[in-house]
């Protein structure tokens, strides 16, 4: 648990690339359908945020933080009840690689069978991400 009382996991995974690399390639939206099936198929660019219209939870809008030098990848994802999600996700130095660290939080509502899918679903995307960097 963390000060605030919720549960949350942190999911990571090593990437055989640097953090420029990874950061470039995961902090780029447009990319997302390629690697993170748990926001869609599709993303397009609406404003400041971008939108999935066909993610398994349904139409979700997905606001990013700003690039950084940090390896910062934060999003929040409004769901389709209004309810906003915040991702905490960095990208960090692993020896001559990176370590990408998602931390999944557990809404209040989510049974632990809802919370473990999410973390399997978030280890998914991770595994994809990496596959993608380290064939590229």
């Amino acid at each position: 648990m963390n000060s605030t009382g919720k549960e949350s996991r942190h999911l990571g995974i090593h990437i055989d690339r640097t953090v420029d690399d990874v950061y470039a390639y995961a902090s780029d939206p447009a990319n997302l359908p390629a690697w993170a099936h748990g926001l869609g198929e599709a993303v397009e660019k609406a404003d400041d945020h971008w939108v999935a219209e066909s993610s398994p939870m349904g139409r979700v809008v997905i606001t990013f933080a700003p690039r950084n030098e940090l390896g910062v990848l934060d999003h929040d994802v409004t769901l389709p009840s209004g309810e906003t999600v915040h991702n905490p996700v960095r990208v960090i130095a692993d020896d001559a690689g990176s370590e990408v660290v998602f931390t999944l939080r557990r809404r209040p509502e989510m049974s632990d069978a809802d919370f473990e899918r999410d973390a399997g679903m978030v280890a998914a995307d991770l595994r994809r991400l990496k596959k993608l960097m380290e064939s590229a």
